[in-house]
């Protein structure tokens, strides 16, 4: 009798699980669907991990705070994040010391119009935790003067301003298909000057996340995903400069039929978060 109950109950247990709708599935680079576990496994052994968001998708904010949670509760991370500028540094640390408040970073930093619902939580994870928060990214009125000018522009920069770039000159490849691409898609607005932009974001991204790197430490960086996609960008930078280190991408895709993952989005990362197309977006 009691053999029955146990089968009974294992039946109806694994009809309870196989009959929910899933809002995303997790796939490898091949399309193969991996579970979170298989995932976290992996990513415990990474030196720098890129999770690669769409800005507005609510599962990848989610799921970049829960491996966040995850990975920290067996290794020392740290944090940073393509959403804040390197020359707000000063104020992000600040708040994570407690010196100023929400409210004050708010005031004094510029931050993105989703930050209280998308990013908060993490620099909040960050403070809870006394773990740093790294702003990687380029200063954005630099990245326009490089849209205007080139990476020339930067020349005119004093000493200080260019602590908040990577080093000059910036190394640059333009045959990389994701530059190629972003001319493309951008049609008779695109020029070499927006791809330059794109790269000057990219690379400092990659500077800021060596240079905050630490030996047995995995580094978690949030950035679009875009600039991490089918291993260029970021992490084309990254290599550059650091080939010897072990490196994990993750990309976040929307489809409305989640159970196979679309040719197109198959070798973009080594794990891709498939997430159904009707999912609310948080903006």
């Amino acid at each position: 009798m009691k053999k029955a109950y146990l089968t009974l109950t294992l039946v109806f247990f694994t009809l309870f699980v196989y009959s929910q709708k899933p809002a995303y599935v997790i796939y490898n680079a091949k399309g193969k669907k991996v579970s979170y576990n298989k995932m976290l496994k992996d990513l415990n052994e990474k030196d720098v991990i890129l999770f690669g968001e769409l800005h507005n998708n609510a599962i990848a904010h989610w799921l970049e705070l829960e491996v966040t949670k995850d990975i920290h509760k067996s290794k020392t991370i740290v944090l940073g994040a393509e959403m804040l500028e390197a020359d707000n540094q000063m104020q992000i640390n600040n708040y994570l010391a407690g010196i100023i408040d929400a409210k004050a970073l708010d005031t004094l930093a510029r931050l993105w119009p989703n930050y209280k619902t998308d990013y908060a939580p993490l620099v909040n994870f960050s403070k809870d935790n006394k773990l740093p928060f790294i702003a990687t990214n380029v200063p954005r009125r630099y990245a326009s003067l490089v849209y205007k000018k080139g990476f020339g522009g930067l020349d005119t920069l004093s000493a200080k301003e260019k602590e908040w770039i990577a080093p000059l000159p910036i190394a640059f490849d333009s045959e990389l298909p994701t530059y190629k691409n972003i001319l493309k898609m951008m049609g008779d607005h695109g020029t070499p000057e927006l791809v330059m932009a794109q790269a000057i974001k990219d690379a400092t991204m990659a500077h800021f996340i060596l240079k905050n790197h630490q030996t047995n430490t995995t580094f978690i960086h949030y950035n679009g995903a875009y600039h991490s996609n089918n291993y260029e960008g970021i992490l084309w930078y990254l290599k550059r400069e650091n080939a010897t280190l072990q490196y994990a991408t993750l990309s976040t895709v929307s489809q409305k039929d989640i159970s196979k993952l679309e040719e197109e989005h198959l070798n973009v990362a080594n794990y891709i978060i498939c997430v159904d197309a009707d999912m609310t977006n948080t903006y």
